[in-house]
């Protein structure tokens, strides 16, 4: 199956750049370059993207409101976006992250880590190595809950906690840590399918569109919480 992605960045060469990259992989097909977010939301809803490759600074509608658009949009909920950044440790990327995005890409990423962000995404899991975990969702979120935390969708993610089986709380834990499913099976000492049919019920109880989604839920809930180096 071919993954079909949406370029979004207002910087026309870096656009063109990345297409020749994507394109040049036989599972995946760049569908639309937008330079700004409203054309990014118009192109993932008429190209049936797959993937959106979101700057998060453009001029009028930014990487971060086109995001909350798309994540709102029922019709568009197989979408996944990944974040451009120039600064990998930066506020926006969690907002992004709260507002729906899969993950953050430094734009200074290496090709095979820009095609590798894409397949990631498609697959439904976070690009949020344990590193990133730690050093931004820990940071930023972990601060106290911002204003999109505290309303109604995060207070609703938050009650829906007490819905989770003690087994599936364990390995939300664990996947806040940035553990992958294969970590996760060898610390509980069960299958990697079983720690993806836990994971899964914990998306669907959570209201969760991926694995992101179930980070920013643990530390927002305060389930995690940063250790202090």
């Amino acid at each position: 199956m071919t993954i079909r992605v949406v370029l979004a960045d207002d910087q026309a060469l870096l656009r063109s750049a990345f297409k020749v990259l994507v394109n040049s992989e036989p599972d995946m097909e760049v569908v639309g370059e937008a330079a700004d977010g409203a054309q990014a939301v118009a192109l993932a809803r008429s190209e049936r993207a797959d993937v959106v490759l979101m700057d998060i600074r453009m001029p009028g509608t930014d990487g971060l409101a086109a995001t909350r658009m798309i994540t709102a949009d029922p019709e568009l909920s197989d979408v996944r976006i990944v974040m451009l950044t120039t600064f990998e440790v930066d506020e926006y990327v969690v907002q992004s992250l709260r507002a729906g995005a899969s993950g953050f890409l430094g734009k200074g990423a290496e090709p095979e880590e820009l095609l590798g962000a894409i397949r990631i995404a498609h697959a439904g899991e976070a690009l949020l190595s344990p590193a990133a975990t730690k050093g931004l969702i820990a940071t930023f979120l972990a601060q106290g809950p911002g204003a999109e935390a505290v309303g109604e969708g995060g207070r609703g993610r938050t009650e829906r906690l007490a819905a989770l089986t003690a087994r599936e709380r364990e390995v939300l834990v664990l996947v806040a840590g940035g553990l992958s499913n294969d970590d996760i099976a060898e610390r509980l000492d069960v299958s990697p399918l079983t720690v993806k049919t836990h994971v899964n019920r914990a998306m669907a109880k959570l209201g969760a569109r991926d694995r992101a989604q179930l980070v920013v839920t643990a530390y927002e809930s305060g389930l995690v919480r940063p250790r202090v180096e």
